[in-house]
């Protein structure tokens, strides 16, 4: 089992962030902190590579900037999902 070293958790943090920053932008009305904005971008990280690689099979290529991509689609995606399950409910 791998671990995660200082450096990677400390890149996962700052992709997250920026992710979530980015689709707090694109998608308005849907800020939630500093904390939410980590949390969103990380889990639009997820999201992002599934949909991405898995589904549509593409490649954004390596490094940061291709990560804070994929991540901010997966965060607008997932805050687009937020609004429409608030809308509902």
């Amino acid at each position: 089992m791998a671990f995660l070293s200082s450096h990677g958790f400390i890149v996962i943090i700052v992709v997250g962030l920026i992710a979530g920053w980015i689709a707090g932008l694109v998608v308005r009305g849907a800020g939630f902190g500093i904390i939410g904005d980590l949390v969103i971008g990380i889990v639009g990280a997820f999201i992002g590579s599934w949909l991405l690689v898995t589904l549509l099979h593409l490649n954004l290529g390596a490094g940061i900037i291709s990560s804070i991509i994929g991540s901010a689609i997966g965060a607008i995606i997932l805050l687009l999902v937020i609004k429409l399950v608030r809308r509902v409910v």
